[in-house]
C-alpha cells in the first residue's frame, strides 16, 4: 500500500494542482469536476456524497457557481466539445471545503492527493504574505522617494557641480616668443 501512495504523489505534479485553482468571489477554490479527476472518481459520485454530507460544507466551505459564473469559466477552457461539461452547475471548495472533503472521500488516494492539495494551498498563502510584504516595502521606499524628491534633485544638482565645476574664462593666449639672442641682446656682454 506504501508503493501505490508513492506512486500517487510522483503522478501528480504541483503545477497540475496548482491549474486547478481558481480565484471566485474573492477565493481561492477548486472546482467539482477536478477534484474528482484528482480523486479518481466521478463528478456525481463526488457530488452525490457532498449532498450527503451537506452539513458539513458551511457557505465559507462551498458554493455553487451561478450559470454567468459558470459560463466564464467555460468561456476560459476553449472550445466546447459534446458532453464534457455537465448540465450542472459545478460545486466550488474553499481550501477548507477541500479539507472537508477529505472526511467524506475516505479512499487512499483521496487521503493522498488531499494532503498535497493542502501543502499547495498553505504555499500559495505563504507566497502571497511575502508578496504582500515586499508590496508593502516597496510603496514606503516609493513615499519616501516621493518626500525626498527636492532633495535628491538637490544633491544630484550638487554632483553635477562638483564633477564639471565651471570653466574660468581664460584670457587668450599670446603669441609665442622666441627664444634666444634677438636684435636688443645681441649687443648685451655677459662678462
Amino acid at each position: 500500500m506504501a508503493k501505490a501512495l508513492t506512486h500517487i504523489q510522483s503522478i501528480l505534479p504541483d503545477e497540475t494542482i496548482i491549474n486547478k485553482i481558481y480565484f471566485i468571489r474573492g477565493q481561492k477554490v477548486m472546482l467539482d469536476k477536478d477534484l474528482a479527476l484528482l480523486y479518481q472518481v466521478e463528478t456525481k459520485q463526488l457530488k452525490r456524497q457532498v449532498r450527503r454530507n451537506i452539513h458539513r460544507f458551511p457557505e465559507d466551505f462551498l458554493f455553487e457557481l451561478t450559470s454567468e459564473e459558470s459560463q466564464n469559466l467555460r468561456s476560459q477552457f476553449g472550445t466546447l466539445e459534446q458532453g464534457q461539461y455537465s448540465k450542472y452547475l459545478p460545486f466550488a471548495f474553499t481550501e477548507q471545503g477541500v479539507s472537508m472533503l477529505s472526511g467524506v472521500l475516505n479512499s487512499p488516494v483521496a487521503i493522498q492527493v488531499h494532503i498535497q492539495i493542502i501543502r499547495i494551498f498553505t504555499k500559495m498563502r505563504e507566497l502571497l504574505l511575502t508578496n504582500k510584504d515586499i508590496l508593502l516595502k516597496l510603496e514606503k521606499m516609493e513615499q519616501d522617494v516621493k518626500e525626498n524628491k527636492h532633495d535628491i534633485a538637490m544633491i544630484f544638482e550638487a554632483l553635477k557641480q562638483l564633477l564639471d565645476p565651471p570653466r574660468q574664462k581664460r584670457k587668450p593666449p599670446q603669441p609665442l616668443r622666441k627664444r634666444g639672442l634677438t636684435e636688443k641682446t645681441k649687443n648685451y656682454k655677459l662678462f
